[in-house]
């Protein structure tokens, strides 16, 4: 079957680890194996593949994630490489935030103009406790590290807000509320259950058409507004500046829509976030000095499955065995 939608769009974890410890990303308990340095795909591996193996196929949209990527050393220079590529035409990152106000400028001197941060919480106990951090908060200095971003022009400035109720979820005005007085873009997820299916007990998750609803009961929202690279669906507050999105993996499969491919900290190429098949190793065979253009021809075959791997039984949550929490898979 041929591809149903142009997959442009490479997401890039470049660490596996994080400063934080968020409950429904690395729940506690959960056996983290973290990877050596040496097992990392490096700076120049990766400008290769994106040169001789991506670029050459059509992708010219990379996000680079982690883990959290503020960790990966020289990211500045990382991503002045990236944005050098004649082919890219954009380039983003998502981020926790927390050393975003000492790397911001740097980042945005490098060329990076779109980022991504989360923010669960307006309440300092109640992102403290999600974000899994012991001594002192970490709310402020995210949300410093938001300010500086928004004052060096970073546009869009994405907000991403997991919705977990009876945790959150009676934050979701106020935190809809930042797009209305700044081009701010919140954009609401569906609570995932990969390795934390039993963290919430059973409160499950909050379908996007409820937050929606409380939304246009308050104020109002206008629908068809513009899609974004993504998978949000975005609408607008009437009157306001930024948008507000939501990412309804779990009540709105939009698998049919997909256009990424992930590529993991450690060099395995990956169709679909939840379904391993067919997945490609390819650092191991940069390594092993195998043509990159074989490497095309693998990563070409496996676009042409990537249909019919998405995985689309939302309703049942994941059921692939992954055995990874979401940190270390680089959703």
């Amino acid at each position: 079957m041929p591809p149903t939608n142009i997959v442009d769009y490479l997401r890039i974890s470049l660490i596996d680890r994080c400063n934080f410890r968020c409950q429904y990303c690395m729940p506690e308990g959960a056996e983290l194996d973290y990877l050596l340095k040496s097992s990392l795909l490096q700076d120049d591996e990766l400008l290769l593949l994106l040169r001789e193996v991506f670029i050459p196929l059509g992708f010219t949209r990379f996000r680079l994630t982690g883990g959290e990527p503020l960790l990966r050393p020289n990211l500045s220079n990382l991503i002045a490489r990236i944005a050098a590529l004649p082919a890219t035409q954009d380039i983003s990152l998502t981020t926790n935030g927390f050393l975003l106000a000492q790397q911001a400028r740097a980042l945005y001197n490098a060329g990076l103009r779109r980022i991504n941060i989360s923010l669960d919480s307006l309440n300092a106990e109640t992102f403290d406790s999600l974000a899994g951090t012991k001594g002192r908060s970490r709310w402020q200095q995210v949300w410093q590290g938001i300010q500086i971003a928004h004052e060096l022009g970073f546009n869009p400035l994405k907000l991403n807000v997991v919705v977990i109720p009876g945790v959150n979820d009676s934050e979701l005005l106020d935190l809809a509320a930042l797009s209305i007085d700044r081009a701010w873009h919140v954009r609401f997820i569906e609570f995932m259950p990969i390795g934390n299916d039993a963290l919430f007990g059973d409160r499950g998750w909050v379908p996007s058409e409820e937050i929606r609803q409380r939304i246009r009961d308050r104020w109002g929202l206008a629908e068809g507004a513009v899609q974004g690279n993504g998978p949000a669906d975005v609408f607008q507050i009437p009157g306001a500046q930024g948008t507000v999105g939501f990412i309804s993996q779990m009540s709105e499969c939009f698998c049919d829509r997909c256009n990424r491919m992930r590529l993991s900290a450690d060099g395995w190429l990956r169709p679909c976030l939840l379904n391993e098949t067919g997945q490609i190793d390819l650092k191991t065979g940069l390594r092993e000095g195998i043509d990159p253009k074989l490497l095309r021809q693998q990563v070409q075959t496996l676009l042409q499955l990537k249909p019919e791997i998405n995985y689309k039984e939302r309703e049942s949550g994941t059921t692939m065995g992954y055995g990874k929490t979401m940190s270390q898979i680089g959703g």
